[in-house]
C-alpha cells in the first residue's frame, strides 16, 4: 500500500513506507512528552503509539494537579484503528503535530465530555536530541527489545483545562522533556509462545533533568543480580548540538517501605578523564505521576490493544488513594527536585523526573520475588 511518504527519498527497505521491515506484532513507533511547572503544581504527560502490524494506534493525555499536600490525576486514553498514512498522527481527540522536526511539536486535545479535558501545547527544544544507545535484549531465544530512542529537553507554551480549571503554561514556568522510540518491545495482547517462560524481571530508571544552564540525563537497565546491560549518562549545554557523555554512572537508591518507589536517589557521573572527577545528582521526589494514566500497566487500556475503530476512556483519582504496592502502580515518573554537585563542589538545583519500573528480583534493591516491596 502506497502512502504520501513514498514520495520522499526515505526508504530503508524495498517495501513501501507503510510496511515495517519487521513483521513482529510487537513492532511499534511512539511519541512521549512530559511537562512540569517550576512550582510543581502541575505535571502532565502525553503518549501516542502506532503498532502497524496490529493495525492499532493509541494515545493518552494525563495531568496531575497538586496543591502541595495531595494531587489529583486526570486522564484520557484513546484507541483506534491505525491509519495507513503515517502523516496522520491523530486518534480521537488527541493529535500530535511536528511543526519543526527535532525542535518543535504541538499537542492538541479537544474537549472531552466527562472531565472536560482539553489542551493546546507546544513543545520547543532547549537542547539537541540525544540518541541513546540501542536497546537490544533477547529472552529465551525471542527478541524482547530491539529499538532506538531519542531524548530531548524543552519548554512548553499553551494551556490545559480540566473540569473548567484553566492552566496557562509558558517557557518561563514550564520545563519538560520528550522521547521518540521505535522498533520492537512488548506491546498489546500477549501471544502464545510455546513453553512457559522464566520469571519476569525488569529494572529501569530514567532520570532526565532540566537546569537553568543545561540538561542532565541518566538511565539504566539492570539484571536481577544488578548487572547493568544498558545505560545513558550525558550533559547537554544549551545552544549547542554537542553532548558530553560520561564514562560511567552509578546509582544508589533508598526505597520507600511498602513500595518499589525511591524515597531518594543519588547518581554519580564519572567524567572520562579521571582527573576531572565526579558530578553528582541527588534526586528528591516530590510526588508520583502514575504511568497507568498514559497506558503503562493499565488493566484495560494498555498499549497496542484492539478496542475497535475508536474507544475512549476517562479516569480520575487521588494520588494518596493509590496503593504503591499494587503492581499497576509500580511504574511511575516521580517529579523531583534535583541538586547537581560539580567536582569543584559548586551546586545548583534543577527539576526533573525519576522514572522507575522495577519488577522481579533485584539483588542490590533487596527484592527477591516478582512483586515484593521494600521493608
Amino acid at each position: 500500500m502506497l502512502t504520501s511518504f513514498d514520495d520522499y527519498p526515505c526508504h530503508q527497505t524495498s517495501d513501501p513506507m507503510g510496511r515495517p521491515a519487521s513483521s513482529d506484532p510487537n513492532h511499534y513507533d511512539r511519541y512521549f512528552f512530559n511537562g512540569y511547572t517550576r512550582d510543581s503544581s502541575l505535571f502532565f504527560a502525553v503518549a501516542m503509539g502506532l503498532y502497524p502490524n496490529r493495525q492499532v494506534i493509541d494515545a493518552s493525555f494525563s495531568v496531575v494537579e497538586h496543591d502541595g499536600h495531595d494531587g489529583v490525576q486526570s486522564s484520557i486514553n484513546v484507541s483506534g484503528k491505525a491509519p495507513s498514512d503515517r502523516r496522520h498522527t491523530a486518534v480521537g481527540p488527541i493529535t500530535v503535530d511536528v511543526l519543526e522536526p527535532l525542535h518543535q511539536l504541538k499537542i492538541t486535545v479537544t474537549r472531552t465530555t466527562d472531565l472536560g479535558l482539553a489542551a493546546e501545547l507546544i513543545f520547543t527544544s532547549r537542547t539537541a536530541p540525544i540518541e541513546e544507545p540501542k536497546f537490544s535484549r533477547t529472552f529465551e531465544n525471542r527478541v524482547f527489545f530491539d529499538y532506538t530512542r531519542l531524548t530531548q529537553f524543552g519548554t512548553w507554551t499553551g494551556w490545559i483545562e480540566i473540569e473548567g480549571r484553566h492552566h496557562v503554561v509558558d517557557t518561563t514556568t514550564t520545563w519538560g522533556c520528550r522521547d521518540r522510540s521505535w522498533g520492537i518491545r512488548p506491546v498489546g495482547e500477549q501471544l502464545a509462545t510455546g513453553s512457559p517462560g522464566g520469571v519476569p524481571q525488569f529494572y529501569w530508571l530514567w532520570g532526565p533533568t532540566n537546569f537553568d544552564d543545561c540538561a542532565m540525563h541518566f538511565s539504566t537497565n539492570e539484571t536481577g543480580e544488578g548487572v547493568r546491560w544498558h545505560y545513558t549518562a550525558s550533559h547537554s549545554p544549551l545552544g549547542t548540538a554537542e553532548h558530553e557523555t560520561f564514562r560511567d554512572a552509578r546509582q544508589s537508591i533508598v526505597w520507600t517501605p511498602g513500595s518499589r518507589h525511591a524515597a531518594s536517589a543519588t547518581v554519580e557521573l564519572h567524567h572520562h578523564r579521571v582527573a576531572d572527577g565526579i558530578t553528582t545528582l541527588d534526586y528528591r521526589p516530590l510526588y508520583p505521576f502514575y504511568m497507568l494514566g498514559i497506558g503503562y500497566s493499565h488493566p484495560t487500556f494498555g498499549h497496542g490493544r484492539w478496542h475497535g475503530e475508536l474507544a475512549v476512556n476517562e479516569e480520575q483519582f487521588l494520588l494518596s488513594k493509590c496503593n504503591p504496592g499494587d503492581f499497576k502502580h509500580f511504574h511511575i515518573q516521580a517529579l523531583c527536585e534535583v541538586t547537581k554537585t560539580l567536582p569543584n563542589g559548586s551546586t545548583s538545583v534543577g527539576q526533573g523526573i525519576l522514572e522507575q519500573f522495577v519488577i522481579g528480583a533485584h539483588k542490590p534493591g533487596q527484592f527477591t520475588g516478582i512483586m515484593d516491596v521494600a521493608q
